[in-house]
This record gives C-alpha cells, structure tokens and sequence, in this order.
C-alpha cells in the first residue's frame, strides 16, 4: 500500500523523499522494499502501552504541575516534594 502511494505521489509531480517522509519511511527503505519485492510490514495499529494514564490522571498531573505552588519547578523538584507528602500520582521517567 505505501509503495504504490508514494510511486502515485511521484508520477504526481512530488519528490520521493517528501512522499517518503509522509508516510513514515525512509527512501532507502522504500528502495529495500522495491528491490525485494517486499510489501509494508509494518503495524498499522499502534497499542498504546498498558501503563499509559488515563485522561484524569493526566489532567490530575497537569492541574499539579500548573498550580501556583509548582508552576516555577521542574519534575524532578515536585516529585520529591509531594513524595514527602505521600502524594505518588505517577513515577517519573529519569
């Protein structure tokens, strides 16, 4: 499906490097896939990761890290902090 849209994309007038780009590929890739004859491989669906925060946890996150109290720190200055508070909303990533 990608070769034959970026080679549409090409006979269209765009260069295969950009039509590359756009479909999320690089141009020595494409040229692999045409000289072995291999289709796109990959996943089309992406899983998001089972430790993703939900919409509120997010949103919970943010209100913190906006508030007045934390709007001047880095993470790694409010994590601490609300640790010494028992507040754990979510693990920083280091």
């Amino acid at each position: 499906m990608a070769i034959e849209s970026i080679t549409e994309a090409v006979n269209a007038g765009a260069r295969q490097k950009q039509a590359c780009e756009v479909v999320g590929i690089s141009s020595r890739t494409l040229q692999h896939w045409r000289i072995s004859g291999s289709d796109d491989r990959r996943q089309t669906v992406k899983k998001a990761p089972a430790n993703k925060l939900s919409a509120q946890e997010r949103e919970a996150i943010l209100d913190i890290c906006n508030s007045q109290e934390f709007c001047s720190q880095i993470p790694k200055q409010i994590v601490p902090t609300l640790a010494d508070r028992g507040v754990f909303k979510c693990q920083m990533k280091s």
